[in-house]
């Protein structure tokens, strides 16, 4: 199924919402931000969950810069959220958003979360972009804040999407499992592995998702232009349709 076979996204009669979601590490924009912009633009998301997105000088300059290539708004998050950044198009209507540090560990690289409530025709919805460590220890330690963060948003429904820096079924996404369902799992579509972009061989990217949050399909688009997913970044995007029931 092409992307363009996908659900639309549009706010049903009884007030659910049918969302588009995508997941992507963008590699601090090192590399062509054309082709970036264009596999984005050619998902046709609502909401993109951005690791790794520009954290030093400029960098505010560098978010407004992928999101007006990609026909998107900056949402939240950036380097006050240690890497981790929301975008989203003009049918989300903003409630409220938080950037949060997670504890930092000596010697390892500073994490965080972008979060944000959003309300997209009857539905509401929280939306949080992670990127954890490359420790294992601290992985785990991380799955367990990131369930609590999402606990704390006060939403019926959540989305978590981020590089998890871990297989399925490693200690920190079977932590995460015991909460949130992995949307590949549910309704895979697409491809599966996400890493290297140039010849993927493991699925270290995922959209993950609260209970009662309906998945329709999620995967990496099969249909994308390969020279501009090599072109992006060292990592291949995950994206979701999924139907949030209405608040």
């Amino acid at each position: 199924m092409a992307i363009s076979e996908l659900p639309n996204s549009r706010t049903e009669p009884d007030g659910s919402a049918v969302v588009r979601i995508l997941s992507y590490n963008v590699r601090s924009m090192r590399d062509d931000e054309d082709a970036l912009a264009r596999v984005i633009r050619a998902c046709a998301p609502d909401l993109v969950c951005v690791q790794e997105a520009p954290r030093f000088f400029r960098w505010r300059k560098h978010a407004a810069r992928l999101a007006a290539k990609s026909e998107l708004v900056v949402l939240s998050g950036g380097a006050t959220a240690a890497g981790p950044l929301l975008l989203c198009s003009l049918r989300a209507a903003v409630e409220r958003t938080e950037d949060v540090l997670l504890p930092l560990t000596p010697g390892l690289h500073r994490r965080g979360l972008a979060t944000a409530v959003v309300r997209l025709g009857g539905a509401r919805l929280g939306v949080v972009s992670c990127h954890l460590s490359l420790s294992e220890q601290e992985r785990h330690a991380q799955a367990g804040l990131l369930l609590d963060r999402v606990a704390s948003l006060g939403t019926p429904y959540a989305i978590v999407a981020g590089d998890f820096n871990e297989r399925p079924g490693g200690p920190a996404r079977s932590r995460l499992a015991k909460e949130l369902r992995d949307a590949w799992d549910t309704a895979p579509w697409g491809t599966g592995p996400t890493f290297p972009s140039a010849a993927p061989d493991r699925r270290i990217d995922a959209i993950l998702t609260t209970p009662g949050v309906q998945v329709l399909a999620c995967g990496v688009p099969a249909d994308l232009d390969e020279r501009d997913l090599t072109a992006a970044t060292d990592h291949r995007p995950v994206l979701a349709v999924v139907r949030v029931p209405a608040a």
